[in-house]
């Protein structure tokens, strides 16, 4: 009735060779997956970490635009590139903390974007 090799099990034993032999791959696939991931992880926060970050500082943009209100100086117009229409101030602060700075000025100043 059986003959010799894989193709004289019955069919029950083989679907459970099969099922295993699938699952012990897809551990190993997994594994090797999540390496990856790892390693895609680490490598994008080494990415972040390298960016320069350009906080706020309130206290030192209230003091400037303080200063500049004493003085009287009015402030420049946009001179960048980096202004977009429907940006707000705080927009600019991922491109530069002086223009940032210069347009908190400018908003207090006249009371409206560029």
């Amino acid at each position: 009735m059986y003959k010799n090799g894989f193709t004289s099990l019955p069919i029950p034993t083989l679907a459970l060779l099969f099922s295993s032999l699938l699952l012990s791959f897809s551990a190993v696939s997994q594994s090797d997956e999540d390496d990856e991931l790892a390693r895609m992880q680490a490598q994008l926060n080494a990415e972040v970490m390298s960016k320069p970050f350009l906080a706020e500082k309130p206290e030192e943009v209230d003091a400037y635009i303080k200063s500049m209100l004493d003085k009287g100086v009015k402030p420049k117009e946009y001179q960048g590139t980096n202004w977009r229409p429907g940006y707000t101030c705080r927009d600019l602060l991922r491109y530069n903390w002086r223009e940032y700075r210069n347009c908190r000025y400018y908003h207090r100043y006249y009371g409206r974007y560029y």
